[in-house]
């Protein structure tokens, strides 16, 4: 299969770096894995990702989602030409997790030149579905 990333000269630590700071940093991210049409990364289960009844809290797997559609589409694009932000984004949250890892798998749906939109799995430690996320981005021309 061909890669569908511009370069793939991009590491795993440039990118963990690039999220430094970052609501990213503040909830545990960290990528863990480039394939040829998919990018990876984890989030832990703890005192910053929970809600009050002690489940993962919707709204971090949410962004755990945009976070990894986001950067796939950052590295399809010519950051030199293009930019490119989140449109869009909808979430089902199919099974609680109280501790551990959850997993966020980002594969294309549609790469096309003015929007990608991704489909998102985020699973726990033992490859069950926490959540399903689908998220759309735009792609603007630096003007």
């Amino acid at each position: 299969m061909k890669p569908i990333w511009r370069s793939l000269n991009v590491s795993l630590d440039q990118l963990n770096e690039n999220g430094a700071n970052t609501m990213a940093a503040f909830l545990g991210m960290e990528f863990t894995e480039i394939g040829p049409d998919y990018l990876r990364m984890m989030m832990p289960v703890n005192e910053r990702t929970r809600q009050p009844y002690g489940l993962l809290h919707g709204g971090a797997s949410v962004a755990l989602a945009e976070t990894v559609g986001s950067v796939a589409s950052a590295l399809i694009i010519d950051p030199e030409k293009q930019f490119c932000v989140g449109l869009d984004i909808n979430a089902n949250h199919v099974r609680g997790i109280k501790e551990g890892y959850v997993h966020a798998i980002a594969r294309p749906l549609h790469l096309g030149g003015t929007t990608h939109v991704w489909d998102i799995k985020i699973c726990d430690e033992h490859n069950k579905l926490i959540c399903i996320s689908r998220l759309t981005v735009a792609i603007r021309d630096i003007k």
